[in-house]
């Protein structure tokens, strides 16, 4: 595949695109290392009411996971695939053609975070057990994230579309 021309600004786009995923890869990354310093545990999900601090590192933390998942899912992937001549489609086929070319390393595991986003994102999680759960399964995919990102923001570079 070859780039295309640039119409409409385009590689504009795409780049202001992968600077913000590289920012918000990195803040994911802090509040991550924040939150998880103690493994979530039921009893310290419970403690959310109590401890500020605590709520407010999981509410940074959800809304982080959430958005890097959403820019580089709706917008970077789709993006990035215009650039080399694809056609975006639904999710699930842009996550596959992610995959084919090695920016995703396993499609099904990254659609399984996109379940959990949706999860902590717009259910009301009251068992705490459930939540807890949430946020350890997030938690262990925060690298896979982040590999994703590394791994379209440096396809771009490679392409020369960073200069």
């Amino acid at each position: 595949m070859t780039a295309q021309p640039d119409f409409g600004g385009e590689r504009e786009r795409l780049l202001f695109l992968a600077r913000v995923v590289e920012r918000e890869a990195t803040y994911l990354g802090d509040t991550d290392r924040r939150l998880f310093t103690l493994p979530m545990t039921t009893e310290r999900a419970a403690s959310l009411q109590a401890d500020a601090l605590l709520a407010e590192r999981v509410d940074a933390f959800v809304a982080r996971f959430a958005r890097l998942q959403d820019t580089l899912a709706d917008k970077l992937l789709p993006a990035l695939l215009r650039w080399l001549g694809e056609r975006p489609g639904p999710f699930i086929d842009n996550l596959n053609a992610a995959e084919r070319q090695g920016w995703v390393g396993n499609a099904a595991a990254w659609f399984e975070l996109r379940r959990l986003r949706n999860q902590m994102i717009h259910e009301y999680v009251e068992d705490l057990t459930v939540l807890a759960d949430a946020l350890n399964a997030a938690h262990e995919g925060v690298p896979m994230l982040r590999a994703s990102a590394s791994a379209m923001c440096a396809e771009i570079a490679r392409r020369g579309m960073g200069g």
